[in-house]
């Protein structure tokens, strides 16, 4: 079996994997990191977003050893200890979830978003997250916590 050497949310991390095994499966099972979610196993739903080296990636469409070398962040690496990340904040604040499974993947690829897009519009964040479905919101509040996360990140 390969090794797959890691930096996940700043912490270096080896692991044995089969050639087939996904990062999200990864992520999951072998290193306990649950927030990172498999919703659809087809890469439409987004809720497996993490960053890879700085990028949004659907964990669900990397092989983890196509992600050997690269540096991982989680939902559960986005927090400085209690204090959320401003994007977390926000959708907190402008309650931007409701049962909460797809809201990992929605808060990951929005602080992307958010650090690619400096004047961030309504319409930046609709295109921007056409990746992420949810089941639950009309993504008015979604929409409102990404433009609110996003300024607060430029603060």
């Amino acid at each position: 079996m390969p090794t797959v050497n890691l930096t996940v949310n700043g912490k270096a991390v080896s692991a044995n994997v089969e050639a087939r095994t996904l990062l999200v499966n990864l992520l999951r099972e072998q290193l306990g990191l649950t927030g990172t979610h498999v919703g659809c196993d087809t890469s439409q739903c987004g809720a497996c977003v993490v960053h890879v080296d700085g990028k949004s990636v659907k964990a669900c469409t990397l092989l983890a050893v196509q992600a050997n070398g690269s540096k991982v962040t989680t939902i559960e690496g986005l927090a400085s200890g209690d204090k959320l990340h401003p994007m977390q904040e926000a959708f907190r604040e402008h309650h931007g979830l409701q049962c909460g499974f797809c809201t990992p993947g929605m808060v990951m690829s929005a602080v992307c978003l958010a650090q690619n897009h400096p004047n961030l519009t309504e319409k930046d964040v609709r295109e921007g997250l056409e990746g992420n479905l949810c089941r639950c919101t009309g993504y008015h509040n979604i929409v409102q916590a990404v433009l609110a996360g996003a300024q607060a990140m430029r603060r």
